[in-house]
């Protein structure tokens, strides 16, 4: 049944299909709904950096929920995690609209074909045990194409103090931002490092950063 709406502008939303959030974005919006500000700002700035991009990978995408908003700059998005629940979540949300292939992999256990021009990998870097990260980074490397593009996002070790119970669990290997920038350099030619506090990315102080986004060429 249409719903009647007092400005007729809105009467466009009773074609909009009902949208459900994915199971890792319920819960933040659940627990701690400005968080997922926090986080939806995360993925705008690498859409803005990867716009235009032919074939990108997400390395450890959850429940893909955000992923939504890259896809809507590059031409194709494959997302990836460790996490079969995960894909099988976003498998039974997929829309006609926004077509995503998700795979359940490990990339500790491999790179995918180097068919991507671009990668990213946000809050994945600081669950790798520190012995595997450059298992990871190799792998991440691996997956792109010449002269390919990869975006890593970390909390940085500075803010794990003020992090809840909840938000660092499982965080093995958070890193200072020069510490971090220098072990991506030894993986791409390279690395531009921003800084993040909330929702605003900067290029300030790295130790008053509450989160890293590692900029890295191939």
């Amino acid at each position: 049944m249409s719903k009647s709406f007092f400005e007729p502008q809105y009467d466009f939303l009773n074609e909009t299909p009902e949208i459900k959030l994915g199971l890792m974005s319920a819960g933040t919006w659940y627990k701690d709904p400005k968080r997922f500000a926090f986080v939806l700002a995360r993925y705008k700035f690498v859409a803005k950096m990867l716009a235009g991009k032919s074939h990108v990978l997400e390395v450890g995408c959850g429940d893909a929920f955000a992923s939504r908003i890259v896809q809507q700059d590059v031409e194709q998005l494959t997302v990836l995690d460790v996490d079969e629940t995960f894909i099988q979540d976003i498998e039974q949300r997929s829309c006609e609209r926004w077509p995503l292939k998700a795979v359940c992999h490990n990339i500790l256990d491999g790179a995918l074909p180097a068919n991507y021009d671009a990668a990213y990998s946000l809050d994945v870097f600081e669950h790798i045990d520190p012995e595997l990260e450059h298992v990871y980074l190799q792998n991440l490397g691996s997956s792109l194409t010449e002269n390919g593009v990869a975006i890593i996002g970390i909390p940085s070790l500075e803010s794990q103090k003020y992090a809840s119970p909840e938000s660092i669990e499982g965080h093995v290997n958070c890193k200072s931002g020069l510490d971090f920038k220098k072990v991506c350099e030894k993986h791409f030619k390279h690395v531009f490092l921003f800084s993040m506090n909330d929702e605003v990315v900067h290029t300030g102080f790295y130790p008053m950063a509450h989160y890293l986004l590692a900029l890295c060429i191939k």
